[in-house]
């Protein structure tokens, strides 16, 4: 599979009354296969409503999605996603949940129990595959999200602040993870974030987007995320370059931020 073309994609939502929202406007990317792709933006930037046309829960009204030779018109098994909330199946166990995918497909049990055992392992919860859902914390749950993601073989993985709901701590082991699986995976990898210091460690490319409507404004390509798969993310974080482009996005999403409160205060 080659790589993700995101070609002019506008989205208007029309409201009664005659009036819209326009959500996204011309919003075009390539991506070639395999790059970690990390999304920013003020709220109301369209990061999500882009993520949704991506994954094909949306129609945009304007351009086109590319994946490789095919055109992206609906949900797919090439694209995965995982939510902020896990989204498991609470009346599943966790190995259940892992091989969801393959058991819909109809793979034989042999396939699907050395997919799940292995996957099981990769996110570090070899000993849990009988648990119940609601016994893990929130992390061993998202690395179960994660887990039910890889298990049919995606081509891209799009994380919708997968990691927000998330305490310091488990946060930091999860961004971890998600770096290891991205190169041991080889998979495209979209992640939306609030997060300006995630976003520059889980992106090889991050992007900033403004809002009204919703565009993008910035691209970076950085060094961190591969900094990350060799090196303690602590020590990523006092690396050079890290704090002046934090500090660099940080006042540039404030000052949107500035802007759109202006904008409200005026129209009260």
């Amino acid at each position: 599979m080659s790589g993700l073309i995101i070609d002019k994609i506008s989205m208007r939502f029309d409201l009664p009354g005659g009036r819209a929202v326009q959500a996204l406007k011309d919003v075009s990317l390539d991506l070639r296969q395999g790059e970690l792709l990390s999304v920013l933006g003020p709220s109301g930037c369209g990061k999500t409503t882009l993520l949704n046309i991506l994954a094909g829960f949306l129609a945009p009204t304007e351009g086109q999605i590319r994946l490789g030779d095919a055109r992206v018109t609906g949900p797919g098994p090439e694209r995965g996603m995982v939510f902020q909330q896990g989204a498991l199946f609470e009346w599943m166990n966790v190995r259940r949940n892992i091989d969801f995918g393959p058991r819909m497909k109809g793979m034989a049990k042999p396939d699907r129990d050395r997919i799940t055992d292995h996957l099981l392992e990769t996110v570090g919860l070899r000993d849990f595959g009988d648990k119940a859902v609601y016994e893990l914390s929130g992390g061993m749950q998202q690395r179960v999200a994660l887990a039910r993601c890889l298990a049919n073989d995606p081509d891209v993985i799009l994380m919708d602040e997968p990691l927000g709901a998330l305490d310091a701590l488990t946060r930091e082991k999860m961004q971890g993870l998600v770096l290891k699986l991205w190169k041991e995976t080889g998979k495209t990898v979209i992640l939306i974030t609030h997060s300006v210091e995630e976003a520059l460690l889980l992106g090889e490319r991050l992007v900033v987007m403004a809002p009204r409507p919703g565009r993008i404004f910035r691209e970076y390509r950085l060094p961190f995320a591969e900094r990350g798969v060799r090196m303690d993310l602590r020590q990523v974080k006092k690396s050079e370059g890290f704090a002046e482009t934090r500090e660099e996005i940080l006042s540039m999403i404030w000052g949107m931020e500035e802007e759109i409160m202006g904008k409200r205060d005026s129209a009260a």
